[in-house]
């Protein structure tokens, strides 16, 4: 259920929900440039979040009106059975240590699953700095809901934004909590002019489309397929097999996602979700998703058997794969999001650097807490590369 109106200073009141179906009808009026704000995309979340994720749905009303929505998701990282087992060092196990005693309850406005600004849309009736005022409210408010079940807050956060979009948090009163960056978005636009992929490996260097060859070579032997919700339901054991697999062996995780969630997606998406299976000999051993998100092409989660992955270099002709694909439906950009710097770099993705805001709910931990984030935040050294002539 939700709660009742919460009156605020500003000329904005808010309703917090916990159900999809409890959603104002017009909610989809407020997200046409965002399907992850939408009720299809929430409805996923609702049914198939990872388990240790609580999600929240916050409507803002002016004059009774819905004027802004906005997502929340609270974490409990005692519930993980991981946070990533590709690093073994000191640093790691110190990081465990912190995250599970000082941190392990975080509050996010936002999206944890995706990269970029999907915390929030307003409609131009109410001003972005009355808005970021009500969702800093909305914030404490869910911090009150979870404490009356026991689970404290111990950081809430406010993510992904560009530089351009954080500006605003400051004049809204933001000045208590502390700015850090993440890892960078991986972004690939598509000039206007490309209408096949041929467009594509023309425009690479000498040494890029040698290496684009090279992929296409070895993956020879490889079939793919465009998998529908019958397929993937019978594949689903493999699938998640694969999946959980890559995301193990990640630097850091926060969560895992639920067996079904990918039959989910496919249930309440429909053609706006594409999975991709890649088989060798009739057997399942890769896959990757991608979400249409109106003129931009959002990646999603993959799997891959790892020993066929390094022999057919199976991770950079999926990467070929999604580029050839959104370019040839005429898509903008695609969002590889902030994983594998390097190798989305070599096909011709750019760094977007990302920001949120954090503030950690014990005041002497908040006090050295920004020192503290950047230091458990995993470092990965790469080098941009630029394929293209």
């Amino acid at each position: 259920m939700w709660s009742d109106f919460f009156y605020l200073k500003t000329p904005l009141s808010i309703k917090i929900y916990s159900s999809v179906s409890e959603l104002p009808e017009n909610w989809n009026g407020m997200t046409l440039a965002n399907i992850f704000l939408s009720k299809e995309y929430l409805a996923i979340l609702e049914k198939s979040a990872p388990t240790n994720m609580t999600c929240h749905f916050i409507g803002l009303f002016k004059e009774g009106k819905l004027a802004g929505v906005a997502l929340s998701q609270f974490l409990d990282l005692n519930k993980m059975e991981s946070f990533g087992e590709r690093d073994k060092c000191l640093k790691t196990a110190v990081r465990n240590v912190v995250f599970k005693n000082f941190c392990s309850h975080i509050l996010i406005i936002g999206n944890n699953m995706l990269t970029g600004q999907n915390a929030f849309a307003f409609s131009d009736k109410i001003d972005k700095i009355q808005g970021l005022q009500a969702l800093k409210i909305a914030s404490e408010k869910l911090e009150t809901i979870f404490k009356k079940k026991g689970l404290k807050a111990h950081v809430t956060t406010f993510k992904d934004f560009a530089m351009e979009e954080s500006a605003g948090f400051k004049q809204a009163g933001y000045q208590n909590y502390f700015q850090y960056s993440t890892q960078p978005n991986m972004l690939f636009t598509i000039p206007s002019h490309w209408k096949s992929e041929q467009d594509y490996i023309n425009a690479l260097t000498k040494k890029y489309r040698d290496q684009y060859k090279r992929a296409r070579k070895k993956a020879e032997g490889i079939e793919k397929r465009k998998m529908h919700l019958e397929d993937i339901i019978k594949h689903e054991d493999t699938i998640y097999d694969l999946y959980h697999h890559v995301a193990k062996n990640a630097h850091f995780n926060t969560f895992f996602l639920t067996k079904h969630h990918f039959r989910t997606f496919k249930e309440k998406l429909k053609d706006k979700f594409l999975f991709y299976g890649y088989f060798l000999d009739e057997k399942l051993i890769g896959f990757n998703t991608l979400i249409k998100n109106g003129e931009v092409m959002d990646t999603y989660f993959l799997g891959y058997d790892e020993s066929v992955q390094r022999e057919k270099m199976l991770y950079l002709n999926m990467l070929y794969d999604m580029v050839a694909y959104s370019i040839n439906k005429g898509f903008k950009e695609i969002i590889f999001a902030r994983t594998a710097l390097e190798i989305k770099s070599s096909i011709g993705a750019k760094p977007q650097e990302m920001f949120g805001l954090g503030q950690h709910s014990n005041t002497f931990i908040d006090l050295a807490f920004e020192k503290i984030f950047c230091y458990l935040e995993p470092t990965v050294v790469w080098q941009e590369r630029n394929p293209f002539r």
